[in-house]
């Protein structure tokens, strides 16, 4: 039972490491490779799979929202560079446009579950059409939404759209009852830079970094990660309505 997480910055990757030896995150390897360079075969064997993985935040929403480290599914954050009004916003044409590289692992090892994040910008661009397109044709279903980090009392909004992709969806009756203790295992225990208020986040994110203060990459990595409260309240909302009950026995961070 062991986690892959892809990150291809250095400084993240390092971060991810510290984070899954302080048992924040779910126990797994990090590869710091371009997903341009990774086999589908090279995959087989891990029950979660993290791609552009940043610091870690799906694996923490997955915990939040009560997902156990066992219970398989891929998360992503393709690189917005392609899309915000922050970067280049020459889209698909863009080099950093990497969902076709993701997309061929997907169509490869066709994983169950996925949850991924874009800027929302994305969507005027073509992107999400792309993407629903590619998993429909593989046989997936597929639901989507664009949440606000206000929507978590975040001092800004920071919109960003969030997806799933089921390819079980059609197989399992929608009527099963669902029932289980409080899913936001842990919460209170996660020493993480998300918790404690957003006064208070960069101060958090840096010291995880040891307390380098001021430094461009800590910066750079915190700007780049997904708020993993607003990914827990996606997820739990697809939990919900897939009618999903976890089984006791699955180990829940």
């Amino acid at each position: 039972m062991k986690s892959y997480y892809n990150e291809i910055d250095p400084y993240a990757a390092q971060w991810l490491r510290n984070l899954i030896d302080a048992g924040h995150i779910a126990p797994g390897v990090v590869d710091e490779r371009s997903i341009e360079d990774i086999t589908p075969n090279e995959l087989i064997g891990y029950t979660q799979c993290h791609f552009f993985a940043g610091l870690g935040g799906w694996s923490l929403a997955l915990r939040l929202a009560g997902w156990p480290d066992s219970r398989p599914v891929w998360t992503g954050s393709c690189p917005c560079q392609p899309f915000s009004v922050a970067g280049s916003r020459t889209g698909i044409d863009d080099k950093r446009h990497l969902w076709p590289a993701w997309f061929h692992l997907i169509r490869e090892r066709k994983p169950s579950v996925i949850f991924g994040e874009q800027v929302a910008n994305a969507i005027g661009h073509g992107w999400l059409d792309g993407v629903g397109g590619d998993l429909e044709g593989r046989d997936y279903a597929i639901g989507a939404a664009v949440l606000s980090a206000s929507a978590e009392d975040a001092p800004h909004r920071r919109d960003r759209l969030w997806f799933v992709a089921d390819s079980e969806w059609n197989k399992q009756s929608r009527k099963e009852s669902r029932s289980w203790p409080d899913r936001r295992v842990g919460g209170q225990q996660q020493l993480l830079p998300w918790e404690g208020g957003w006064q208070r986040a960069l101060a958090r994110f840096r010291a995880l970094d040891h307390g380098i203060p001021r430094c461009v990459e800590a910066t750079d990595a915190a700007r780049n990660a997904i708020v993993p409260q607003i990914a827990a309240a996606f997820i739990e909302s697809y939990v919900a309505a897939r009618c999903i009950q976890f089984d006791v026995t699955e180990q829940v961070a």
